[in-house]
């Protein structure tokens, strides 16, 4: 043993010495200054207690190994059971509101970082808000997919106008926060991965048709669905699809059974829960009436994804695989 302790040491010094390198680089990138949902926001140093809110925002967290930068999550388990691939990820990070957080949840945790977004924990108006949270010297880093909903309500400026879904929000995301957290080289890693395999659906479905289809998330009177500012909507596309509400200006919102039986999809995308409920909501399509006509009924043609598969998240890139290989079976055989 004696003789194997200078090598250790000399192993523990190039850790050090590395480690060091490390964290030199990291704060050598700050401050860092990032324009986020119409606001330009600059970091000193990574934040060191973040909390996210939902499940999809803190995949986010999660896959860029920030938990030891973290006091904790919102939004967890009010809406959706856990996968057990979520729970490892949080481990010991406790939840510090089931659904959507009070001010007093978060300032008893004495977070200095928010991660959520536009109806993803926050209102406008509401109680918790970037606003609210910078009087206390939180900063807030809004979801981007989000900031639809309050530049839809501005109108009046056409420069804050949003765009149509596009799977580089969730690649801006992610490229964001590993700039606040000090971890663009993970960041770059993610994002670069992603982009493989995005393209490499894409190379498949060259010159594909695209197929007809309708994301049904709950609703009896009416259909809640997502709209041409939704990640949904980006993901279908991906996989050589086309929303049939693609032209509604909402990211997320309820609109009649007669759009939804006038545009016949040939395709329904389930939202699940992490259970079986949205059989529940299949089963109710296919004894509604008024739907028998539609081409996704008659040819018994539906797939379900995960609720943090269909929000902006890491899940996004396996939904639009699984979704190719649902719309194009023959392009996989």
């Amino acid at each position: 043993m004696r003789a194997r302790l200078p090598i250790a040491l000399a192993a523990l010094g190039s850790f050090a010495i590395a480690l060091v390198a490390v964290v030199g680089a990291a704060r050598a990138d700050f401050p860092v200054t990032i324009e986020n949902c119409g606001r330009t926001i600059t970091f000193a140093k990574p934040p060191a207690r973040a909390v996210s809110h939902d499940m999809n925002i803190s995949e986010i967290m999660f896959a860029l190994g920030l938990q030891d930068r973290m006091v904790g999550v919102t939004g967890i388990t009010g809406w959706y059971k856990m996968t057990p691939e979520f729970r490892r990820a949080l481990g010991s990070l406790p939840e510090l509101a089931a659904k959507e957080p009070t001010l007093e949840n978060l300032l008893a945790a004495n977070p200095d970082f928010f991660f959520a977004g536009w109806y993803y924990g926050m209102h406008p108006g509401g109680p918790v808000t970037p606003d609210s949270l910078a009087a206390f010297g939180i900063p807030v880093y809004v979801l981007t997919e989000s900031c639809a909903h309050i530049r839809a309500d501005s109108r009046t400026d056409s420069r804050s106008a949003p765009r149509a879904a596009d799977i580089e929000v969730l690649y801006r995301d992610i490229h964001n926060i590993g700039r606040i957290f000090g971890r663009s080289t993970r960041a770059d890693a993610l994002i670069g991965d992603y982009r493989r395999r995005v393209d490499a659906v894409r190379q498949r479905l060259a010159g594909a048709a695209p197929v007809r289809v309708f994301l049904f998330d709950n609703g009896e009177d009416k259909p809640f669905t997502a709209g041409k500012y939704g990640m949904p909507t980006a993901i279908i596309a991906a996989a050589a699809g086309r929303n049939v509400l693609d032209d509604v200006a909402a990211s997320w919102g309820h609109v009649g059974w007669e759009s939804v039986i006038a545009r016949d999809p040939e395709f329904v995308v389930l939202t699940a829960t992490g259970d079986d409920s949205w059989r529940d909501r299949w089963r109710f399509l296919k004894t509604h009436p008024a739907l028998a006509s539609i081409r996704a009924m008659r040819e018994d043609r539906f797939l379900a994804l995960e609720y943090t598969e269909l929000t902006p998240g890491p899940g996004n890139i396996a939904a639009i695989e699984k979704l190719a290989r649902a719309l194009h079976p023959e392009r996989f055989r």
